[in-house]
């Protein structure tokens, strides 16, 4: 009886989908995403930010986040805005830019998970209505 051949499956090679190019620009915000009152953090991005600035797990955890009862998660720590009220206590609120943006938690460097960000449109829009390129909308 001839030996049956073994057949192997041969699998198209499919490149990944093309990333939708990015139609806003976070250095342009007035940091409306860092402004949420819950921005969950991991182990790990405490311990990217105990790296960045050179201190212990333990003493990044200690100082720069806090335990959520609520919602039984570890979050940035806040500091007041004029703008928002609170804000990331990690946030420039003189500059409106993140000084810890290389070191940002992953929540921070996924956002907004699209090519667009409503934030933006929405600023672009009063910006635009206000004749004023450095408004900030709080509503």
């Amino acid at each position: 009886m001839p030996q049956k051949k073994k057949v192997i499956p041969i699998r198209a090679i499919t490149k990944p989908e093309p990333q939708p190019r990015r139609q806003y620009d976070c250095s342009k915000c007035p940091g409306y995403c860092c402004s949420y009152p819950l921005i969950e953090v991991g182990k790990r991005d405490i311990a990217r930010l105990a790296r960045h600035f050179g201190v212990s797990y333990e003493h990044a955890q200690k100082n720069y986040f806090k335990f959520d009862r609520g919602a039984k998660v570890w979050s940035l720590r806040r500091k007041k805005d004029e703008h928002f009220g609170q804000i990331c206590r990690f946030f420039d609120t003189d500059k409106r830019r993140c000084t810890v943006y290389e070191a940002r938690p992953g929540v921070c460097r996924d956002y907004p998970e699209a090519s667009k960000c409503g934030y933006y449109e929405f600023l672009r829009f009063e910006r635009s209505h206000q004749q004023d390129p450095e408004f900030v909308a709080t509503t």
